[in-house]
């Protein structure tokens, strides 16, 4: 998976990221409009933060207790920065952000963790609410055992409430209305499990499980409510930097309720960009904003990592290129975030 298909003189043509970190992090006043990106790696131990509205934006990287970590979310009520660490093999919680981010730090301290050792090998969180769900992929180290772990934030931690065992290799997932829809890694399949909050603990059965398509390995997952459209990623295969790509589902939840369970959504459903213009290789998350329409990449092959943002799809397929792109090491957890 380390083949690099860039040059760095491609960088310098493509506007909007700058890899280089900023003390100008132009937050703006409390109440002032606000679109972050907030991104995780898996070698730097490191996260980055973006201030998209700023008129040159530019990627502050801070230092956390994680080398490894996959997965990342921010809560602006708390103040608070999420990861799943794959060091550490828990949850950890990064307190005062504004207060670091609008000073000369360089690190973050951690102020809060869940217990060690309730999963290995993280690959997602979700956040809704107080409740964390995270994502363990199965590995050798875990028995090979695929799960999806449910945590309440409370004041000093997190407690947690629900382990649930799921019979396919996991990775990105995603909640709208109380439904989990997971990606089902090594295939072309997402799966849904409903009302999943209200499902005790133990094995849990997927509710509806359907192929999309023309997608190789899904990998990234968001969906929009207020658009209604899924957005997934393809990571091909793994070795090849030139054969990743994201696929757009509009009127998603029609789309998907007229789909049998087993059954495939067409590539007539879909609008697809793919190709080498594109720079997708591994795209491994993916987060999509609902009021420009544009779509947010974790690419982990090409270039070692780099955070990419296209337009959104207008026709069948497009070889589209980056609206945007930066180098970041390892970068595989990406969360966007608008007030």
């Amino acid at each position: 998976m380390r083949k690099k298909l860039l040059l760095a003189g491609l960088f310098c043509s493509i506007l909007g990221f700058v890899s280089c970190s900023s003390d100008d992090d132009s937050n703006g006043n409390p109440g002032s409009a606000k679109l972050e990106l907030f991104t995780s790696s898996n070698t730097s131990g490191t996260i980055t933060y973006t201030d998209l509205l700023a008129s040159m934006p530019m990627a502050k990287t801070f230092t956390v207790g994680s080398l490894d970590a996959d997965g990342i979310y921010y809560n602006n009520t708390r103040d608070e920065v999420i990861i799943a660490s794959r060091t550490n093999n828990r949850l950890e919680v990064y307190g005062n952000f504004r207060n670091a981010l609008s000073s000369s730090a360089t690190s973050l301290m951690m102020t809060a963790s869940s217990a060690t050792g309730d999963f290995t090998n993280a690959r997602e969180i979700a956040v809704v609410g107080d409740r964390v769900v995270v994502v363990q992929d199965q590995a050798e180290i875990n028995g090979n055992t695929n799960k999806l772990l449910v945590y309440q934030r409370t004041t000093s931690g997190f407690t947690l409430e629900k382990t649930f065992t799921v019979g396919f290799k996991l990775w990105g997932i995603t909640v709208s209305n109380g439904n989990l829809y997971a990606v089902v890694d090594l295939s072309s399949d997402i799966a849904v499990f409903n009302s999943f909050f209200s499902k005790p603990s133990g094995t849990l059965v997927a509710d509806k499980r359907v192929s999309i398509e023309g997608l190789t390995r899904t990998h990234g997952i968001a969906y929009s409510e207020q658009d209604n459209v899924m957005v997934l990623t393809d990571v091909g295969l793994a070795a090849s930097a030139t054969d990743g790509g994201i696929v757009v589902i509009e009127n998603f939840n029609s789309v998907f309720s007229s789909t049998a369970s087993g059954g495939s959504i067409a590539l007539s459903k879909q609008k697809r960009i793919y190709g080498p213009n594109s720079l997708l290789g591994n795209p491994v998350d993916v987060s999509y904003d609902e009021q420009t329409n544009k779509i947010y990449v974790a690419e982990r092959l090409n270039g070692g990592g780099q955070v990419l943002s296209f337009a959104y799809p207008t026709s069948a397929q497009s070889d589209a290129m980056p609206l945007t792109a930066r180098l970041e090491p390892g970068v595989t957890g990406i969360y966007l975030r608008r007030e």
